[in-house]
């Protein structure tokens, strides 16, 4: 354990002398009031500290103790529905210590140590164990069911277990290796943040993560285990296209990351989540999720520390065999405390005072995501999806951090300003954003949707990309200058942004569309498309097509309920039919 002072102090950055024997990343304790800080650089005997705390009050001549471990979290039962800082201290329980105001210095474990678990063995002695086995269950929340797993490096025989009601520091199983040394394996374990836990190997993303967002499962879907961004200006509409995700996307386990927003944001999360239901059991859609809360208000050099913190825990939840969905919100806030912290350390600053490395470690935070194949005999399947949102300055995604995001991430939804104006939502501009999984997936969508999903969504794009261009013409010669098919298009265009692409967050029936439900607008959208057309050119009247009373059944289809759908569509089909032929009798009388 070595043992420094400090020598100066600069906001969140401390430097310490008398450190040679630590290394970096070791975790310290700074002065008499035991802040956490970690060492980001060494230069001989001399330590770059950032400390997780407000510094505050701290001069040069105070004590300086390294841990001689790395920042590390606590994995084990009592994850789920906690709320943790950057750093993972539980602020509930902060708060029973300190009061509504973070008292400095507060050491409180992450996972209750007094907590009782009642803990399922499933092997048995004598069995033979590598690291990622599962050993044994408990029953986290009625939702979730924590596998405890066999720790990295550890492999051998098991020499006892049991079943029964233990803490997360108790004895349940003894693990004898070759060298015939004994481990002892409790409910809990260790792992430092800034290093990804290991699987066998990593799958293609050929499956996707299915969110019942219409523009997203349509147009621009993310694979499981796919990484995306969300990049968009002040008001667009970003927190609520994660808070969807949260809430409806295919997975088991939700890491949710308020890494520098605002505090109401997080607020609204944290009263929302527990009184939402989970659509696919019933339950408080908090038993499934865990909240890291490091915003705007916290210290900054923890909101660096958070994402990591999150993206570990997510991979634990992984190597159980979960569907993991992170949500990060949002890296642009997170690459403000690195530009803050490189300032700092008197780096030579890249474009716009960003360090040169946030490329890198950006690209080491997404690269974590993933649809792998777990360690362990089992070789189970587990996924981690992570969506980061993006808040460049003025909307502009030209902007250092954007940019180095677009060039990792394979998904682009970009929101619009001028969209979310015009109350448009989900505010995702379909010129601009883009998906590089569509064509690995394209045979799932075949084999679980429908064999013309792919032909449907294309020809969708098409008239969304026709409707860019006819607008110009619009405006600059006059609707009347554009022919009557022309007309039909730039009508089912608005069809599909209006009835389809519009999606309301709040209503009950719409927050959330299945696939199915999805095929069937787009064809209900399609054939009143070739139907004009067909119609517009034996000769049929267009305003009478245009002003169709179907139309409107056509626009709330996406209210009908699950369980009417192939009623109602077929009937809707049945009805523009026949009202299409009657305009086209009439038009050759």
């Amino acid at each position: 354990m070595s043992t420094g002072i400090i020598k100066k102090v600069a906001g969140p950055l401390v430097i310490a002398e008398g450190m040679r024997d630590c290394n970096m990343y070791d975790v310290v304790h700074v002065s008499n009031l035991n802040l956490v800080g970690e060492v980001i650089e060494m230069h001989g005997d001399l330590a770059s500290i950032q400390v997780y705390e407000e510094t505050s009050g701290l001069g040069p001549g105070e004590p300086v103790v390294s841990t001689g471990a790395q920042l590390s979290v606590e994995l084990g039962p009592g994850l789920i529905e906690s709320i943790y800082d950057g750093i993972q201290r539980p602020l509930d329980d902060i708060m029973k210590v300190s009061g509504n105001n973070l008292s400095r210095g507060v050491s409180v474990p992450a996972l209750k140590r007094d907590k009782v678990w009642q803990f399922k063995a499933t092997a048995n002695v004598g069995d033979k164990v590598t690291a990622g086995d599962v050993i044994g269950t408990v029953e986290e929340t009625e939702i979730v069911l924590h596998k405890i797993m066999v720790p990295n490096q550890v492999e051998g025989v098991i020499k006892s277990i049991r079943s029964g009601e233990f803490t997360v520091t108790d004895t349940v199983a003894v693990v004898e290796d070759n060298n015939g040394k004994t481990h002892n394996l409790t409910l809990m374990q260790k792992w430092p943040v800034r290093i990804g836990r290991p699987y066998q190997k990593k799958l293609s993303p050929d499956m996707p993560l299915v969110t019942g967002q219409r523009v997203i499962d349509t147009l621009f879907p993310i694979a499981k285990g796919g990484v995306a961004s969300v990049p968009g200006p002040f008001g667009s509409g970003k927190t609520v296209v994660q808070h969807q995700l949260a809430k409806w996307a295919e997975a088991d386990i939700v890491v949710y990351i308020g890494c520098g927003e605002r505090g109401n944001e997080m607020t609204d999360v944290l009263n929302e989540f527990p009184e939402l239901l989970d659509p696919k059991t019933g339950h408080s859609l908090m038993e499934r999720t865990v909240l890291i809360a490091n915003t705007s208000d916290m210290p900054v050099a923890a909101r660096e520390a958070s994402i990591y913190t999150g993206i570990t825990i997510a991979e634990y939840f992984r190597d159980m065999g979960y569907s993991v969905a992170l949500m990060a919100d949002s890296t642009s806030r997170w690459a403000e405390a690195l530009r803050e912290m490189s300032g700092r350390l008197e780096e030579m600053p890249g474009e716009e005072g960003y360090p040169a490395y946030l490329g890198s470690r950006l690209a080491q935070f997404y690269e974590r995501a993933g649809r792998v194949i777990t360690l362990g005999s089992a070789e189970q399947e587990g996924s981690l999806s992570v969506i980061g949102a993006v808040s460049p300055p003025g909307g502009d995604i030209s902007e250092p951090v954007s940019q180095a995001t677009l060039r990792i991430v394979k998904v682009f939804w970009g929101l619009d300003a001028s969209l979310a104006y015009k109350r448009h939502f989900p505010a995702v501009n379909w010129l601009t954003s883009y998906s590089l999984y569509v064509d690995t997936m394209a045979q799932w969508y075949k084999d679980n949707v429908a064999e013309d999903w792919m032909d449907l969504r294309a020809r969708l794009m098409s008239l969304l990309q026709d409707e860019s261009e006819l607008e110009e013409i619009v405006k600059l010669v006059g609707m009347d200058a554009l022919s009557k098919g022309d007309r039909i298009k730039l009508e089912a265009a608005r069809s599909i942004r209006e009835d389809f692409l519009h999606q309301n967050a709040f209503h009950e029936t719409d927050t959330y569309s299945t696939l199915k439900k999805q095929y069937k607008m787009m064809q209900l959208v399609l054939k009143f498309f070739d139907l004009s057309t067909a119609g517009v050119e034996k000769g049929a009247d267009l305003n009478a097509l245009i002003n169709l009373p179907i139309r409107e059944r056509i626009g709330r289809f996406k209210y009908v309920k699950d369980d009417e759908i192939d009623k109602s569509f077929d009937d809707i089909i049945y009805n523009l039919e026949k009202d299409i032929d009657d305009i086209i009798s009439k038009g050759e009388e």
